[in-house]
């Protein structure tokens, strides 16, 4: 995949690899935030910042979703990246131009080494930057969808907090289930090399779907009766799972369809207002099987078929009666 070694492109794969044949995701970098009252150092504005993201990766997606959710397509700006050879690439033909700068560049490390001339590390997505101070703010995943959540509701929809301070225990506790084992287990699965390192992380990550199921057999969402950020981090990889990750990277226990629960909740967090304009699963389809570590013949399987995102739901159910 490569990374940045001194502010240098190196084809370093970033020792992802742990012992045992193990997989894991290096920690990010870039942890400032952004605060309404500016008393972070990043404040709140409209039409200072910008993500970098991708149709493919599901960490981005989380982000661009958020966006979305918070109403402020129109106030946080998006640049959509594709695959290089030299890892994410911005413009193809080298005429990106980073915002609040002249420089043109082709790829997004180039934006890494604008933010630090000496970074050393992974070049990620979501990458959130600030065009007045020309430097990244933050390229954690968690940590930007929590900001445009609550800081940019001067901007945007203040009006539904995505992660209420009463549900907070519940959705921590959802999230630690969610990311280890299926957002991050589906790649600890497919990027394996050692037969216990991927039954480790397959065991992990149906068990979490059991778990799932189970809670959203009794509730409509999974930290409870509305819907919450908890529901948006575990989206993006369920929404993947079928055409993806079940086949390419190993975890065939289960179809998520074969989850009544869980297929059905899939279907109604997608069906959520204007969310359909933002997933590209023939795009994140494309992207896994081109990659050399998923299938080294480069042949992109034609189906499946009879997955309809839009078929009608049953999480109404839940409804408290008037």
């Amino acid at each position: 995949m490569g990374m940045l070694v001194d502010g240098q492109w190196t084809d370093d794969d970033g020792k992802s690899r742990g012992s045992g044949g193990k997989f894991d995701h290096l920690p990010t970098s870039f942890r400032s935030v952004i605060s309404a009252d500016g008393l972070s150092g990043f404040e709140a504005e409209s039409g200072r910042y910008y993500i970098y993201g991708s149709k493919t990766c599901p960490w981005a997606h989380r982000a661009i979703i958020f966006r979305h959710l918070k109403g402020l397509v129109d106030h946080v700006g998006l640049f959509k990246v594709v695959g290089g050879d030299k890892g994410y690439a911005v413009d193809p033909e080298g005429n990106h131009v980073v915002p609040g700068t002249v420089k043109k560049i082709k790829y997004l490390h180039e934006v890494y080494q604008l933010a630090d001339q000496n970074y050393t590390g992974r070049v990620t997505v979501p990458t959130l930057w600030d065009s007045k101070n020309c430097t990244i703010v933050n390229n954690e995943s968690s940590e930007i969808i929590m900001m445009l959540n609550s800081e940019f509701d001067a901007f945007g929809n203040g009006a539904y907090d995505y992660f209420p301070t009463e549900l907070m225990d519940n959705i921590e506790e959802i999230n630690d289930l969610v990311y280890h084992n299926v957002n991050n287990g589906v790649y600890k699965a497919g990027f394996s090399t050692s037969q216990e390192a991927y039954e480790e992380a397959y065991d992990g990550l149906f068990m979490a779907f059991d778990k799932m199921e189970e809670i959203l057999s009794k509730q409509r969402y999974l930290a409870g009766d509305r819907m919450t950020g908890a529901d948006w981090r575990a989206f993006p990889t369920l929404f993947r799972f079928d055409t993806v990750y079940h086949y390419a990277f190993k975890c065939n226990k289960k179809h998520l369809y074969q989850y009544p629960n869980l297929w059905n909740y899939t279907r109604e967090l997608y069906q959520q207002p204007g969310i359909a304009d933002w997933c590209w699963l023939e795009a994140a389809k494309l992207n896994y099987w081109t990659g050399p570590r998923v299938n080294a013949t480069g042949t992109i399987p034609k189906g499946p078929e009879g997955i309809d995102f839009n078929e009608p739901h049953d999480r109404a159910r839940f409804e408290k009666a008037a």
